[in-house]
Parts: structure tokens; sequence; C-alpha cells
């Protein structure tokens, strides 16, 4: 991409950055090429750096590039965007500051793409009713910047939209934004809020976005916005002295699926094979981890297994499952106002424990909690004794400290109740000599509960050996003694119907199908007709099927 890039994209010099707009790069189009492109690519800040990749953001306007400077060692994740003459710059000052005064409340009810368009209108209408004669391109600089700005997230609108940015961290005033990228870890940025009175007004209007408000008696900001790009920030310096700071996860539009656990290497293609069998059982799971481990979205993974007939009710503080299923209430937490009562809420606050208790009373076949840390579980595990299948996922490195942190403060969830649970997924982020990698380390079942010594009975299925980097399969499941007593499969035809279920994995793995509705169907097609599924993939090299389809499964078509 990079190639491509250096025909369309120009040199400039390079100059400081502009506090006011946020640019990372301000310097005029190159004299010898007046007016021909959008954006111009700057040299590089330092002769140690390397240019890695350029990856076009929001072309034809904003552009990533990632370098790496060998004698710090460390990487710069570089924003580049249009960069403007004196004469534009002061327009689009001018032009913010005036849209500001005359625009009216009805903008706020327009969608995103209405108000682009709207924007585009008034900028082209103001330059025309005062004689202003701009270039067709000094206009597009011109209006991206309107745009970044009113409709946007203005110096951080194309770090929100690279897809493979996972965070955004703003430290306080003057320092460089960091991002979490998905390749290349914790990365430094070029872009900064150099001026304190520009990074506020930036995080009163994130609170807006989240429609809350921020502000010297209330300085701490939680919450989401329309996007369902997570936010948690600070105001001014009344708790954190170097200046406001605002932490943003992105949302996914793509969330994670099987097929993007298998091609990432945190799972292998008969661990896959083995939570589908275990979703269509019905059984319970719960995802531990520590932060940044990826326990979200093997959740979300892992839920595209859910049948498509079943009815599904989702959990969370922060929207961040996303799933295909038509059949599908999503329910998020909300804070409330004012002071706290005994029970230690604000009037019309509706937390965890609310929404658990809200859903049982919806009959759902499958409930998914975001994250259990509070009384909210004790229900949880109720609800999965009388048969409801729960998943969710929880801050623990082992079934021990998993289960130290059920059954003591604030959860306090009996020990013989989490007997209800199936399965339990140990997720880790490791350093190995591929880099840091998310991996999942150990598959457990459930079996039962010791009276006597008051301990969980544990099996583990699958475990990750960190040597070879692959994940091996400890010699028995329960779950498959369950399948075999519920359907009558012999042994020969429980190993048939799961090897099928890897040859499945395995085509979508090998053409790419990671989209999740995608996906979905091709599962929901195998719910309805796994022969048709067998024989649609009998023909790909390496998924040819061993063995016929099951007695008890034909019997049931």
């Amino acid at each position: 991409m990079s190639s491509t890039l250096r025909v369309k994209i120009p040199r400039a010099a390079a100059e400081p950055a502009n506090p006011l707009l946020g640019h990372p790069v301000d310097a005029a189009p190159p004299e010898d090429l007046p007016g021909t492109f959008i954006t111009a690519m700057p040299q590089l800040a330092e002769v140690e750096m390397k240019e890695l990749e350029v990856t076009a953001v929001n072309p034809p306007y904003s552009y990533a590039r990632i370098s790496y400077n060998d004698r710090r060692k460390e990487y710069l994740y570089e924003v580049i965007e249009p960069q403007l003459s004196k004469h534009e710059r002061e327009l689009v000052i001018h032009l913010k500051d005036t849209l500001a005064k005359i625009m009216g409340s009805e903008v706020g009810t327009l969608t995103t793409t209405d108000k682009r368009t709207y924007l585009r209108g008034e900028v082209e209408e103001y330059l025309r009713t005062r004689g202003i004669s701009l270039s067709p391109l000094s206009t597009e600089r011109v209006v991206y910047y309107i745009l970044r700005d009113f409709v946007g997230y203005g110096p951080v609108d194309a770090l929100i939209l690279d897809p493979r940015v996972e965070d955004i961290s703003c430290d306080g005033v003057g320092v460089p934004l960091f991002v979490f990228h998905g390749k290349y870890e914790s990365v430094k940025t070029n872009v900064a809020f150099e001026n304190e009175d520009t990074l506020n007004s930036f995080i009163v209007a994130l609170g807006q976005r989240c429609g809350k408000s921020v502000s010297v008696s209330n300085p701490i900001l939680d919450g989401t916005t329309p996007e369902g790009h997570r936010v948690q920030a600070t105001y001014a310096r009344e708790i954190t002295t170097r200046g406001a700071s605002f932490t943003i996860r992105r949302f996914k539009e793509r969330p994670f699926t099987p097929v993007d656990l298998v091609t990432s290497g945190s799972a292998s293609e008969q661990m896959i094979a083995y939570f589908w069998l275990a979703a269509e059982q019905g059984e319970s799971l719960i995802i531990c981890g520590g932060p940044a481990a990826g326990k979200t979205s093997t959740l979300n993974a892992i839920a595209l297994f859910i049948p498509p007939t079943a009815k599904i009710v989702s959990i969370e503080d922060t929207r961040e499952v996303n799933l295909p299923h038509e059949n599908w209430i999503p329910g998020a937490t909300r804070s409330g106002a004012g002071d706290r009562g005994p029970d230690g809420k604000a009037a019309g606050e509706v937390d965890m424990f609310d929404l658990v208790r809200a859903a049982l009373r919806q009959r759902p076949n499958y409930i998914i909690v975001g994250e259990v840390r509070g009384k909210e579980t004790y229900t949880m595990f109720q609800a999965m004794a009388t048969g409801h299948t729960t998943y969710s996922t929880m801050h623990a490195d082992s079934v021990k400290s998993m289960v130290n942190r059920l059954e003591n403060p604030p959860i306090n969830t009996p020990r013989i109740l989490l007997s209800a649970l199936n399965n339990v997924i140990i997720q880790v982020q490791a350093r190995t000599d591929k880099g840091v990698v998310r991996r999942l380390k150990q598959v457990l079942e459930i079996v039962g509960f010791e009276p006597e010594t008051n301990e969980l009975i544990t099996n583990t299925v699958y475990e990750w050996e960190p040597g070879t980097d692959k994940f091996l399969f400890k010699g028995h499941s329960f779950l498959f003694d369950k399948i075999m007593e519920v359907r009558n499969y012999t042994h020969e035809e429980m190993d048939a119907e799961f090897q099928r279920r890897v040859a499945v994995i395995h085509y979508l793995a090998a053409n790419n199908i990671s989209d999740h509705r995608q996906l979905w169907r091709f599962i929901a097609s195998y719910y309805k007709d796994p022969n048709e599924v067998a024989a649609r993939i009998q023909q790909v090299p390496g998924t040819a099927l061993t063995a016929p389809l099951p007695a008890a499964a034909r019997s049931a078509e």
C-alpha cells in the first residue's frame, strides 16, 4: 500500500503542529505542485526513522504512517492530514467560529451523513455569498477540517477511524497521545494537545457525545459514544495534575469471530469445534484472564455458535458484544443523577443486578453478561442452576483465583452453586518469540463438587504449550460423554461429528470467511442441513470428510 500512496501523495516539508486545529502536519502544499493534491506526505521527522507502512484511513484526506527509530527502538504512529496554507488556515478558524454561531438546534437531530451534507452545503454557500474564490482541492481541504471538528472527533478523528487502533490514550497537556495498535502494540503518536483550554473543551465535547456532563464539580467522565466507543476521561487538573486526560476504547463494528481465533493462533480448530458443540449443548461458560487478554473478543466469537432460533439477552456496562442473531436483546447499564440513596444507587440508575433480574423475566435461552464483579453474579449462577445457559467474563488468572473472587465479597456466591458452571477458559496475553500474543491457555470442565473437601472437580480438556505454541488435547472430555448419552451416539459417531465440525472450521479459516454475518449464515446452514454443508466443503483440499453423518443426525432431519 505504501508504494501506491507514494504516487498519489507527494512529499512536503513538515512544520510544527498547530495547537488550535490539532494538525499533526501543518505545511503548505509544495510550490511546484500547486493545488494538485489534497494531502502531501511529509518527510520523516528524523534521519534514523524508517518507514514501515502507510495506510489510508480516510482517503484521500487522512493517512496513518508507522515508522521505527532503530536507535531508540521505538515506533511512531503519524497521522497525516491535509496541509493548509496560511490563507486556508485562517479561513478554517473563521468558518468554525461563524458556523458555531449560526447553526440551529435542528442540526442535532440529523444523521451523521446528513450533518456532513448540511455542513458542506453551509461552507460552500458561505464561500459563494462572500465572494471567496478557492480551487476545488483547496475547498476540499477546508471542508475536511470543518467536518472533522464538527461531526468527527477533531484531532483524534483519524485515530478513531483506523480499524487497527484498539485504544487511544491522552495523559495530559503537551503529552503525545498513545494508541494500542493491533500489530505494533503501544505506540506513541504525533498528535498532542498543546493548549489546555483546547483539551478541556475536547473533554466536554466527549461528554456531550456520551450524554454526560463533566465539570469541576464532577471531573470524572465514564460513558459510551453513539458509535459504541467506551470513554473514560478526567476534566482539567482537578484530579490529574498533568491536565485533562482521556482513554477511548474503540468499538469494533466487525467483531472477533471463531475464524479470527484460529488465524491469529489464539486457539486451534479442534478447540473451536469443541466450543461449537458446547454452545449447541447449552453449556455455561466463564472466560477468565487479565486486562487486554481478549476475553470479550473470545466471548463474542463463541457466542456466534449459539443456535439461530435461540433467544439471547446480553447485559453489559459498555456495549461490546455484537451478534448477528435476530432474536437478541442487547442491554446496557445506565448511570443515575444526584446523590446516592441508602441502597447505594442514584436516582434513575440501572445496574447489572437490575438487568440480570430483568433478563430472567424475558425467558431467554442464553444470557450473556459482559463481566461479573458484583451481586449480579449470585443471580447469574442461580439462573445457571435453573437451566439458563450463561456466558460471561471475569478478571482471574486460574480456576482457583476465579473461585476465590466468586465466593468472597462483594460477589459472595456459595461454592456449591459454582458447580452449575460447565466450562472455564483461561486466556492470557503472553510474550513469545512471535511478540505479544493472546492465547487460550486452558479449557476446563467443571465436573462436580466434592462435599468432603469443599473443592470443585475439574477436567482439563485443552492446554496451551508455550514452548511449541501448540494446543494439546488432554485425553478426555465429559462434554463428549454427555452428547453421546443425549444423542445416543457411539464413540465412532461422536468422533465423526467432531471431525466434521473441525473440517467446517478448517474450511472457513482456509477461505478467510471471517465476517461475522457471513460466518453466522454458514453456521446457521449447518444447523438446518449438516449434509448440505458437508457436501459443500467436500471438494476443498484438506477438508474432505472421513465418515458419513451419524445415524442419529440423519434420523433427525
